[in-house]
């Protein structure tokens, strides 16, 4: 019988105190690696505990889908005694453990330097809104780091955001790498940590790694929008003759010709860059001509079914992809879910049966299936009892009163 491999953190422990998406993303990544991550709520939920995504019966696909595979206590945060016992916990997380995720406020008793005193290797990771200790949210980040004027149809003249909250999915990750990063230094020195990460110098940072904010110093000529075509060489949508949609991409001289062999343009490729003096296989001349080649290309597109187009591009060397809804990805049995080794059904408990992901991340080609994510609270007495020894009794007292939930 195979053994199934011991995950890259297991015996590492984290108490996560965290709302909404960056900070219970990078808990939930450190779980699917085998971190014991334990989600401090709470009594009754944080106030992301009934956000969308819904399922039909009202419960929260969001929250279910952002802390698969941690553990969950719920205590009265706001009472001395509610806060006392999480830095009980975080003191008693053992040798592998005294790590703490939190976007939440500092609370007495609960801040870096209270914790730090009673455990002095401390790894203490704080997310915030802005580096000043500002709010700001996905939302209000993407406005200001200029995305969001460069996104859309070229003639669209007003802000445009965007779908995916990209900065607190990319601070998640920070978030995530952060601890690992403090981990390994304490694993070699005995150190602790105080680290901060804010979403807005994430976001800054991501535009200034791209080139984007250098470029907006250096060039007189402001980056506009350009729809879905691609900045810097010839990539955009494309409509079937059945009113599918494609995303087709070259990036080198090879995906070039295989595009112009593949639509038969060849003859009057040539001709043009004979006229214009240019040679398509150099990016900045597929760019600088891109609407005169999409004028081109598009009659071979409309002209024919996405099926054709699909035998026709297979073969070859250009990048694409037809454009897919979230309800074609959940229906079809063929290329959707269903067929993706990623997925694989989970049961949620309050919720039911559904195809979700597991962790993205092989470790000798094993990957972290998906896990449930805990009921509210469901591991009080578990955790509680373990940790700090409390005995039947006591935790029947603390639930009477409130400090920790039912």
């Amino acid at each position: 019988m195979t053994s199934v491999p011991a995950r890259p953190l297991a015996g590492m422990r984290v108490i996560e105190l965290s709302s909404f998406v960056a900070s219970p993303l990078g808990g939930m990544t450190l779980a699917q690696l085998g971190a014991d991550v334990i989600r401090i709520d709470p009594v009754g939920g944080a106030a992301d505990r009934k956000r969308w995504p819904l399922a039909p019966n009202g419960e929260s696909l969001y929250w279910a889908g952002l802390n698969q595979g941690k553990r969950s206590v719920t205590v009265d945060l706001r009472s001395p005694e509610g806060a006392a016992l999480v830095a009980d916990l975080v003191e008693a997380s053992g040798e592998n453990g005294g790590i703490v995720l939190t976007n939440a406020r500092a609370r007495p008793g609960l801040t870096y330097e209270d914790l730090a005193q009673r455990r002095p290797d401390l790894i203490h990771v704080q997310l915030l809104g802005r580096r000043d200790g500002g709010t700001a949210v996905d939302y209000t980040v993407n406005a200001t780091c200029g995305f969001a004027t460069v996104t859309g149809p070229e003639t669209h003249a007003a802000p445009i955001n965007h779908v995916l909250p990209a900065w607190d999915v990319t601070t998640g990750l920070y978030l995530a790498i952060g601890i690992l990063a403090a981990e390994r230094r304490r694993s070699r020195t005995g150190q602790g940590s105080q680290l901060t990460v804010s979403l807005e110098d994430v976001a800054l940072a991501t535009a200034g790694n791209l080139g984007y904010l250098a470029e907006a110093q250096l060039r007189d000529d402001p980056r506009g929008r350009i729809g879905n075509q691609v900045y810097g060489d010839f990539g955009r949508d494309f409509a079937s003759a059945d009113g599918q949609h494609v995303m087709v991409l070259v990036l080198t001289p090879r995906h070039w010709r295989h595009l112009v062999e593949v639509t038969g343009t060849g003859a009057v490729i040539a001709a043009l860059e004979d006229t214009l003096g240019v040679s398509f296989e150099v990016a900045s001349e597929r760019y600088g001509h891109r609407d005169l080649l999409t004028g081109l290309f598009q009659p071979w597109f409309g002209a024919r079914k996405f099926d054709e187009i699909q035998a026709a591009l297979e073969p070859t060397a250009i990048l694409w992809s037809r454009y897919r809804t979230f309800t074609d990805l959940a229906q079809d049995q063929d290329t959707g879910l269903a067929a993706h080794p990623l997925m694989a059904e989970l049961t949620q408990p309050a919720i039911g049966s559904y195809l979700a992901p597991g962790s993205p991340l092989l470790y000798d080609e094993q990957q972290t299936p998906a896990e449930a994510a805990p009921d509210l609270g469901a591991h009080n007495d578990d955790v509680l009892s373990t940790l700090l020894s409390c005995s039947s009794a006591r935790l029947t007292d603390l639930r009477a009163r409130g400090v920790i939930g039912q």
